[in-house]
């Protein structure tokens, strides 16, 4: 049950995080609110520890890469929805702040996620 719980919590973080990348373009259900910004990082990591800790090496390689893979997903595109304000090429109606807050997490949850995936993965040295 714990690894299930864990793995709608990082789902759910990283729903957040795409309704925070929507935002400055008004795509998605509503403006996210302080929640979402809370919610992005701490169920994202929640949900991980959930999950990690219930699970066995093997899933937790896989989690650990494929979450790190899909938050840098989001931080990608982040930075191409930045690159597109600042060249010009779209005028958001909304402040882009939280496409450096989604990018800039996403870098660092993203990459951690494929270090401890590697570590787990690779057969210890002897």
């Amino acid at each position: 049950m714990i690894p299930f719980i864990g793995a709608l919590l990082l789902v759910l973080g990283l729903v957040s995080g795409v309704f925070l990348v929507l935002a400055p373009f008004d795509i998605g259900p509503a403006s996210p609110g302080i929640t979402t910004w809370i919610l992005f990082p701490g169920f994202t990591i929640v949900g991980y520890i959930l999950l990690a800790a219930s699970a066995r090496l093997p899933l937790i390689s896989l989690a650990s890469r494929l979450a790190g893979a899909l938050l840098l997903l989001l931080a990608f595109g982040a930075a191409a929805a930045l690159f597109a304000i600042g060249n010009r090429f779209f005028h958001p109606p909304a402040d882009a702040l939280s496409l450096w807050y989604v990018m800039g997490l996403g870098l660092v949850f993203g990459v951690t996620g494929f270090a401890i995936g590697r570590s787990i993965a690779a057969p210890p040295a002897s």
